[in-house]
């Protein structure tokens, strides 16, 4: 986040957004699809990182022990307060870790995602929520001044762009679901044809979503270590001399 304010009342103003009620709304629709995804996950500890200064509710369906909420407001909300490109947890310590749009809004989103790479555990979760730059939101970011204003001059960064980072990281996307096709204002949210429309685009037009949520895991590989090619060599001549001595000592005698 930029733009002449500094990161403090950068947080701010955007957390006064998600106060109003579009940002609610958004926040809301965004709950329900990530109670369904953690009642899937299992582990003892979660890491919710970001830049909210209120909690999301939806670790109620969650089986994994302990939950952690981290990021720069200082509340009682949060647990740990610190950068989420700079956090002070162990390497290979978290089972998952939730993002609810903080690669939009920070300074550095790629440095971010190394961090989380660096304390899930192997087979780990990540579940990031983020703007679609391709949708009606995406287009609002064009209207005059929306540019200057949050949410709308955060990153919006494209699925593929995610998706190639997270490849690079060795993270494999298991699940993409798109999420509000309505437009980005609270009438939208109010009438009963918008919601109509997100279910038929959900079907028909699943890129142009306003908003998509992405779980990735954190694959690792194992190598296989090889052999040195010299030692191979050496071997084979050893094998191969004394034999084509006494095929041509052989030959002779005949």
């Amino acid at each position: 986040m930029k733009n002449g304010l500094d990161y403090g009342q950068q947080v701010a103003a955007l957390n006064q957004w998600f106060e109003t009620d579009l940002g609610n709304m958004v926040l809301e629709q965004e709950s329900l699809v990530l109670q369904q995804l953690v009642s899937r996950l299992f582990g003892y500890y979660m890491l919710e990182l970001g830049l909210l200064c209120h909690p999301l509710d939806y670790m109620q369906t969650s089986p994994i022990r302990s939950f952690v909420r981290a990021g720069p407001c200082h509340d009682e909300q949060s647990e740990l307060v610190a950068l989420p490109e700079q956090l002070p947890l162990a390497t290979d310590y978290i089972d998952a870790v939730v993002l609810p749009h903080t690669l939009d809004f920070v300074v550095d989103p790629r440095q971010v995602l190394r961090e989380v790479d660096r304390i899930l555990i192997p087979e780990g979760r990540v579940i990031i929520t983020g703007f679609n730059p391709y949708s009606l939101w995406g287009l609002w970011r064009a209207m005059p001044g929306s540019g200057r204003c949050l949410p709308w001059k955060g990153h919006f960064i494209p699925y593929a762009r995610m998706q190639d980072w997270l490849s690079l990281l060795g993270f494999e996307v298991e699940q993409t679901q798109p999420l509000l096709f309505r437009p980005p204002w609270k009438k939208a949210f109010l009438k009963q044809r918008f919601p109509r429309l997100d279910r038929i685009g959900q079907r028909f037009w699943p890129w142009s979503a306003g908003v998509y949520v992405i779980v990735a895991v954190k694959r690792v590989s194992t190598l296989t270590p090889v052999r040195p090619r010299w030692r191979l060599e050496r071997k084979l001549r050893k094998a191969v001399v004394q034999p084509l001595a006494n095929c041509t000592q052989g030959r002779l005698e005949k």
